[in-house]
């Protein structure tokens, strides 16, 4: 019997150091160094992430969660006069889920949804060819905070530290993702 609850204790340490949040720690990203090409063709400037919360997301029109863009239009309406940034980034890494261009994805994004967040041209998030953004980020998470799927969430502070991640499952509304946001925010 011992072995079994060593076995049971064992495996839901592991599920709860899943779901554990990151928490402001390691480097600060300085988002002047961050590549931040707009899906329009421009590029996003610096300025307007610097000493901003920021959620990043990578998405994707054709997946199951593809309807969380409603809810992040929503997080970013009503918290971008207090300081927050959604920064959507399409990828096609998982499932192929977004095979569109820059242009098909942005009209798919306004039209089906109201987007008018900051989107960047399509990207790679993970492994070795990932944004940087991504790439500083597995630094500060290691495995656990690296998307294994659409939509999965990022956290900045205003001081440029991870705050937390947060899986694809966990739709924009979500009590745990909206305090986050909130108490960031509170942060000055």
């Amino acid at each position: 019997m011992p072995r079994i609850i060593k076995i049971v204790a064992g495996a839901l340490a592991t599920c709860l150091a899943a779901t554990a949040p990151a928490k402001a720690s390691g480097a600060v990203l300085d988002w002047r160094g961050v590549p931040l090409p707009a899906i329009d063709g421009g590029s996003h400037a610096a300025q307007q992430f610097l000493g901003h919360v920021v959620l990043v997301v990578n998405t994707a029109s054709r997946c199951g969660f593809t309807g969380q863009y409603q809810g992040l239009q929503t997080l970013w309406r009503e918290n971008r006069d207090r300081g927050l940034v959604v920064l959507g980034i399409p990828s096609n890494d998982f499932g192929a889920q977004e095979p569109g261009n820059s242009a098909q994805v942005q009209e798919f994004c306004q039209i089906n949804y109201g987007v008018d967040f900051p989107l960047l041209e399509k990207q790679t998030v993970v492994g070795n060819a990932a944004h940087p953004l991504y790439r500083w980020a597995a630094a500060q998470t290691g495995p656990l905070g690296v998307p294994r799927w659409n939509f999965h969430k990022l956290l900045i502070g205003r001081d440029g530290r991870l705050v937390d991640w947060f899986a694809s499952t966990t739709a924009p509304d979500s009590e745990r993702l909206r305090h986050a946001i909130d108490s960031a925010l509170a942060e000055k």
